[in-house]
Order: C-alpha cells, then structure tokens, then sequence
C-alpha cells in the first residue's frame, strides 16, 4: 500500500501546480494573440500569403511554430488539471499504474507524473 503525502506536501505541490496552470494559460493567451496577429499579418496586403514566396513560407513556418507551441502548452496543461484532479481525489503521488508511491523527488521534478520511475521506464 502506498503511503500518503503530509498535508503540507500536498498543500505545497498543490500551490505549485496551481501556478504552473496559471503560467500555462498565460502562454496559451500569449500564443493565440501571436496566432491572431500572424493571421491578420497573413491577409494584409503587405505580406504575401502565398507559400511559395519567400515571405509566404516565413508566415506558415510562424504559424506552424505556433500551433505547436500551442499544442505542447495545451497537453502540459491537462496533465497539471489532472494532477490537480488527483490531489482532490486523494490519489496524488500514487502511480496510477502499479499503486505505488511515486518518490517525492520524481515528484519535485515532474509534480504532474502520473507515474513511478519503474512504470514510466517501462511506458516507453
């Protein structure tokens, strides 16, 4: 049986991965601005949306870069909502694999793993 995290642990990590959610929705906003921008750059006649144009591939190579900095930024988000889940759930810190305690410095360095060292190795 996996033991329990101490409150203040749980309060501590709890803090933490609240401001992490928060980081990554400021980044979201940030990315969709820049996203807008690139759009409304896009169909302005001062750039050429074509992608054979030099400036053309210039906006698709942005646009690109962005929707996957918005993509990355989304999935590291559902994964700290989720960890915030287990907290509230009781389950944060246990693997949800093998149910054993995930040591708190894997913990420290990923505080949304879901995962003891040996499930994710063996996750791969």
């Amino acid at each position: 049986m996996a033991r329990d995290l101490a409150k203040s642990t749980l309060d501590r990590f709890r803090r933490r991965l609240d401001a992490e959610r928060q980081r990554l929705l400021a980044v979201i906003a940030e990315i969709e601005a820049e996203q807008e921008e690139i759009r409304l750059t896009e169909t302005s006649s001062e750039r050429s949306p074509d992608p054979n144009t030099a400036e053309g591939g210039s906006l698709a190579f942005e646009m690109e870069k962005e929707l996957s900095l918005a993509r990355n930024a989304g999935d590291l988000l559902a994964q700290v909502e989720e960890a915030l889940g287990r907290i509230g759930a009781g389950t944060y810190g246990r693997c949800i694999q093998c149910g054993k305690a995930i040591p708190v410095a894997r913990l420290e360095a990923l505080p949304y793993t879901r995962l003891c060292v040996g499930c994710a190795a063996n996750h791969r």
